[in-house]
Parts: C-alpha cells; sequence; structure tokens
C-alpha cells in the first residue's frame, strides 16, 4: 500500500506542478478564475472530508480492539462522509456547468480584455484535479462498502484488522490531497487585482 501511495504521490505532484506553474505564468487570471469558485461549498467538503478521517482511525481503532459493531458503525460513517463529499461535488460542478465555466467554455473579462485562453486552462485544471480526486473517493466509498459487508460477518477482530488499516491509509492519503487542492484552487489570491 505505501509503494501504491508513493506512485499516487508522484502522480497527483505532476498535477500539482503544472497547476503551480501556469498560476505563476497567469497569476491574473488564476486570481479572476479561482473567485468564481464557491469557497462555502469547498470548505463544507473541507470538513466533510476532515470528519470521514476521524471516523476511519476511529474504524482503525475499533478494529484493533476488536469491537465488531463499533467497527460497522465508524466504516458506514465514513462511506456516508464520503457520499456526503461526492454529492457536494456534484452540486459545485453543476454550478460551473450552469455558469459555463467549463474547459471550453469559460471566459473572463478583464477591463474588457478577454482572458479567454488562461481562464479555461484553470478550468481544464480544476475539472482535472478535483475529478480524479472525487475518481479516488468512488475508489474509497467502494473499499469502505466491502469492508462494511465483511465487519458485519465478523470477518475481523483484533488479531485480524489489516484491511481496514489499509484502507485507513488510502483513504487518509485521499484527505490530505484535499487538504491542499482546497487551498490551491479555492483560497490563493481570492480578490480581483486593483
Amino acid at each position: 500500500m505505501w509503494i501504491f501511495l508513493i506512485t499516487e504521490v508522484m502522480f497527483f505532484g505532476g498535477m500539482f506542478a503544472a497547476y503551480t506553474i501556469y498560476r505563476s505564468t497567469y497569476p491574473t487570471v488564476f486570481a479572476i478564475a479561482s473567485t468564481s469558485l464557491n469557497v462555502v461549498v469547498g470548505a463544507i467538503n473541507t470538513c466533510v472530508l476532515l470528519l470521514s478521517s476521524f471516523t476511519m482511525v476511529m474504524a482503525v481503532r475499533a478494529g484493533q480492539l476488536g469491537h465488531r459493531n463499533l467497527i460497522v458503525f465508524f466504516l458506514i460513517l465514513t462511506l456516508i462522509f464520503g457520499c456526503i463529499f461526492l454529492g457536494v461535488k456534484a452540486y459545485e460542478w453543476n454550478e460551473k456547468f450552469e455558469e459555463h465555466h467549463i474547459p471550453g467554455q469559460a471566459e473572463f473579462h478583464l477591463e474588457g480584455t478577454p482572458l479567454q485562453g488562461p481562464a479555461k486552462l484553470f478550468f481544464s485544471l480544476y475539472f482535472a484535479m478535483t475529478g480524479l480526486h472525487a475518481l479516488h473517493m468512488v475508489v474509497g466509498v467502494g473499499i469502505l462498502t466491502v469492508l462494511i459487508v465483511q465487519a458485519r460477518k465478523g470477518k475481523f477482530s483484533a488479531d485480524y484488522f489489516t484491511p481496514i488499516d489499509i484502507s485507513g491509509l488510502y483513504w487518509h492519503f485521499v484527505d490530505i490531497v484535499w487538504i491542499f487542492l482546497f487551498p490551491l484552487l479555492y483560497l490563493i489570491d481570492r480578490h480581483l487585482p486593483k
């Protein structure tokens, strides 16, 4: 799992590097485009994921102690928070589609000058990065579902909870990626140039 997570870090690292390079190349356009993102929705999703990390930690702890009912309870809570995150993300993406802030259609103006190309680039990166993150969330939801079924059948005990522990590593990795995505996309330079 650690080797897999290292490859994931390198993959997301490349996307973060591309975002950083383009943001430094087009700082004004990226700042303007960033202000169109719904920071409240992004903050809500951040809180939801932090709660899901807590419930995942509690599921691992319940596994260590061999408390089957608590394992199931905390895994279900983690699953619910994961689904809430995906639902909120779908709501936010729908907003972007309604505003035509999607790759191929995004267009902004600064003092009458169109900033079409760099704005499209911002939203291409936004959808690529948040979409890849959402895909990882979907995989995590699938893993949690399998764990819940196995935990209800009594497969885990204080002597054997490795799948819960390993899945927890994956879930925390996905949460950490969002902790980097949120400030990069939503918070940096949230003001229009003067």
